[in-house]
């Protein structure tokens, strides 16, 4: 059995450091939050609606934000993985491009259609060739820190979004969610990181459920979209695990009838049910039904509960979860955390 409390078995399946750069993320909440906290953007024009480009670990903060700020923000907000644009981008559009490193091609791609559409772009990058083209038009460009793998620089990603959209007055003021949520990660850090030992790490003892097993995640559709979407999604690259996600009520409108065939397959599925204390109360029964039913035919079920006052920080506190839950899954698969080959060799492919 493979031992997740192994230092010298961290170190060599872990050799460009994911544990640190998750350990890392309450600094990076902040060090976002003073890129933009005194950030200036005007929009000499009414405002109609907001899309945020991106693909991967550059999407998945537009995600996030469009979720915790579901309530407040004041117009509609899209995120779009893929190289068009809707037809009805304009000049009451703002673009975030989203890049990490600067070349996703898909994202420059709707860069240049906002930019043939007269839409107001607000860059969001490391460098690369959307910095370059920012600067040479003269749009803003937000530059945050290189040399992170995309995933893990989630909490720039995020942060800078929110306080852009802050900056054009499209929310309200956001210091106390950002203050909370990079304090109760410090806090959830603590609990995740390896040093803690499995019997108390609540992060390496659902990895150990989920090994060898095809992971599902389920979440609440209103508030929990980003989280469940961000699990699928580490679970696949720092665990190079398959995994799928879905969202309640909807599941129970389909996919729950799926809990049935194929026979004898479905025990290697391990079901992780994200919940949150202010979904709707008939979506909290649901949740608890549901598990009971996917429990008969499942490997395993987990229950995780979002912690913290808003709802920034407690889609975060999943998050949080979720990322070591990855890390010690690709432990347990013994791979190491941090490359993607098959997302390069594809990007090799698309090159050829």
């Amino acid at each position: 059995m493979f031992n997740l409390d192994d230092p010298k078995r961290w170190a060599e399946l872990d050799p460009q450091d994911m544990r640190g750069l998750l350990a890392a993320f309450p600094m990076q909440i902040r060090e976002a939050w003073h890129l933009v906290q005194d950030l200036e953007l005007r929009a000499d024009f009414p405002i109609a609606n907001v899309i945020v480009s991106g693909l991967g670990g550059s999407a998945i903060g537009g995600d996030v934000i469009r979720t915790a700020t579901a309530e407040d923000l004041r117009v509609p907000l899209l995120v779009i993985r893929d190289y068009s644009l809707p037809q009805f981008v304009n000049s009451a559009t703002v673009v975030f491009a989203c890049s990490y490193s600067g070349n996703t091609e898909e994202t420059l791609s709707s860069y240049e259609q906002a930019r043939q559409a007269g839409a107001f772009i607000i860059c969001i990058s490391s460098g690369g060739a959307l910095a370059e083209r920012a600067r040479a038009a003269g749009f803003p460009l937000i530059q945050i820190p290189a040399g992170l793998p995309p995933r893990a620089a989630l909490g720039y990603s995020a942060i800078t979004l929110l306080g852009s959209l802050r900056a054009l007055g499209l929310v309200s003021d956001v210091r106390e969610p950002v203050e909370e949520t990079a304090e109760l990660l410090s806090s959830l850090v603590r609990r995740y990181v390896p040093a803690v030992p499995e019997p108390s790490n609540n992060a390496k003892a659902i990895a150990r459920g989920l090994h060898g097993k095809i992971v599902a995640i389920y979440a609440s559709s209103r508030r929990l979209e980003a989280a469940a979407v961000r699990w699928r999604g580490q679970m696949e690259e720092n665990g190079k695990n398959l995994a799928f996600h879905h969202l309640l009520p909807e599941m129970n409108h389909n996919e729950l009838v799926g809990w049935r065939y194929p026979d004898g397959a479905l025990e290697k599925v391990g079901v992780v049910f994200l919940r949150d204390p202010e979904d709707h109360p008939q979506v909290q029964r649901r949740f608890d039904l549901t598990r009971e039913m996917v429990a008969e035919s499942a490997g395993v079920t987990f229950e995780a509960w979002s912690e913290g006052k808003s709802l920034l920080a407690r889609i975060f506190s999943l998050i949080c979860l979720g990322d070591f839950v990855s890390l010690y899954l690709g432990h347990l698969n013994s791979v190491d955390p941090t490359p993607v080959e098959a997302i390069e060799l594809l990007k090799q492919k698309l090159r050829a």
